[in-house]
């Protein structure tokens, strides 16, 4: 049978049951903390001696993700991630997910065992497993709510609320990226709107489109922590954009913050579609979000042990509340640090 002749299967065929056991059939465990995965009323996870974290993300068709650019098994793949990415940002490791999905009857068996697909593709290459979750219909479209299980140590947690005056504002990898390649994304779609004959320019810009469709989580950084010996005081991950990621710890920590903007780092390919598309590459920074890299303070006696890491770069410093948050751009001048980064629930006018 041709590809585009193979057999679609609607989801009331299988029934809950049967879709359940369509998609999870092929899940593994891999952690050994897991004592009952899928199977059961309940998932069991043996903590032992360690602090579990647990963190939730909710993704919704036509305001996290548009279907008409978004790949179902890159939906699935990010899904997880942006879950790992905060529990990475607490210096935790993940080890379970569970998953629930409500899904409109548009969608075929098929479609799901996509998501699915990237779904345990992330799981493999994590380390997680997947325990459970839910499944349910939509009457507008496709929803997706990970919860995410880690665990750390006590000792080994990091908070948001610990930087203090004096200490370095660092980051890991180049932020930007997910932000332009949206733009470009959204670009294309609606040249294709206008004409479905033109085919989409996306040449030249593979880096920042993955940075959007397939994201990666921080997870290796607690190690790169270890190795370092430095333990950050205050850190969490970059999902809606440096500026508001920045007043967020400074918020917790009860301090304010310089950064430099000619020390964020960009992606050459981040600069250029930037200046294509007449935007300030340092405003994508700051406001673009999705980037899920991981800023995080450390004590400035810390400087010799991270300044040549090729992943953490310092942006700037904690200073006192007093002098608020800010920007120092490249003329010298402070502009202070507002929070421009997503936010799903702001009225749209």
């Amino acid at each position: 049978m041709a590809d585009n002749e193979r057999k679609v299967t609607s989801i009331s065929e299988l029934g809950e049951f049967g879709l359940i056991d369509r998609l999870t059939n092929k899940i593994k465990i891999r952690n050994a903390s897991t004592l009952k995965g899928i199977g059961d009323d309940a998932a069991i996870i043996d903590a032992k001696e360690k602090k579990v974290v647990i963190t939730t993300d909710l993704l919704t068709e036509g305001i996290h993700f548009n279907l008409m650019y978004v790949p179902l098994k890159h939906l699935g793949y990010k899904s997880v991630v942006v879950n790992l990415s905060d529990v990475a940002a607490m210096n935790a490791v993940p080890t379970q997910i569970t998953v629930s999905i409500a899904v409109s009857s548009k969608f075929s068996v098929e479609a799901l065992e996509q998501i699915y697909e990237g779904m345990n593709l992330a799981c493999e290459k994590y380390g997680v497993d997947l325990v459970g979750g839910d499944t349910t219909s939509s009457m507008t479209g496709l929803v997706i709510s990970v919860t995410a299980i880690g665990m750390a140590r006590e000792e080994e947690l990091v908070y948001r609320n610990g930087a203090q005056k004096n200490d370095l504002i660092c980051v890991t990898g180049d932020l930007g990226g997910a932000y332009m390649g949206l733009n470009l994304l959204e670009r294309e779609n609606r040249v294709f709107k206008d004409n479905p004959n033109v085919q989409p320019q996306l040449e030249g810009y593979n880096y920042i489109l993955e940075r959007q469709l397939k994201p990666e989580a921080r997870t290796d950084m607690k190690k790169i922590f270890e190795e370092l010996k430095v333990k950050p005081t205050a850190m969490m991950d970059i999902s809606d954009g440096l500026s508001s990621e920045v007043m967020h710890i400074c918020s917790d920590s009860g301090v304010g913050a310089k950064i430099y903007e000619e020390k964020v780092p960009m992606d050459n390919e981040t600069k250029d579609l930037a200046e294509e598309m007449h935007i300030n590459p340092i405003v994508a920074a700051l406001n673009g979000g999705e980037d899920y890299e991981l800023l995080f303070t450390v004590p400035i006696a810390d400087h010799d042990k991270i300044r040549n890491h090729p992943d953490i770069t310092v942006i700037g410093h904690i200073v006192d509340a007093s002098e608020g948050t800010n920007l120092v751009a490249m003329g010298g001048t402070e502009i202070e640090l507002t929070a421009q980064g997503w936010n799903s629930l702001k009225d749209e006018k």
